[in-house]
């Protein structure tokens, strides 16, 4: 099990958001879960792909998380920020109620913080942003997590 649930992280599978409003400055690191549908969906660029339902993932109540999750990232990447941020949050709430390990639980939902934030700061909602780097950086002291929170405080001048 434990196995399986390592395998479904993706961290090396990363997606750079950028946009034109912040240039050069934007280096903020979305994270997904490797899945069935999330492996050929991120090798063959299909962004939209990630934010299809998927009966299998659907119906595992331990799982259900993982659609909003990757859906999140997708959105962020499609500038969909509003959808992303709203995906986010269902990824999270559906997280505090998955029976899996509590660190794990703890990692994947530092992760969907971190994704949220990144969706709030690409719609310039700073300070929700911020607000989500530094929790999600509480739950995970993760590289990924720590950047995302590093990047904003850098953009934001803080």
């Amino acid at each position: 099990m434990l196995n399986i649930l390592t395998k479904r992280i993706l961290v090396a599978t990363l997606l750079t958001s950028s946009t034109a409003v912040l240039a050069d400055q934007t280096d903020y690191k979305l994270m997904v879960i490797d899945n069935e549908v999330s492996a050929s969906a991120l090798s063959n660029g299909e962004m939209m792909a990630l934010t299809k339902d998927n009966e299998v993932i659907k119906n595992d109540p331990n799982r259900s998380y993982e659609i909003p999750f990757n859906s999140c990232a997708a959105n962020v990447k499609l500038s969909n920020y509003a959808d992303a941020e709203t995906l986010c949050t269902q990824a999270i709430t559906l997280l505090k109620s998955s029976k899996v390990p509590s660190y794990k639980r703890n990692e994947l939902t530092s992760f969907a913080l971190s994704n949220r934030g990144v969706a709030r700061i690409m719609s310039n909602n700073e300070t929700a942003a911020i607000s989500d780097f530094y929790e999600a950086n509480q739950m995970s002291n993760n590289d990924l997590v720590n950047h995302n929170l590093n990047r904003a405080k850098q953009n934001l001048a803080l």
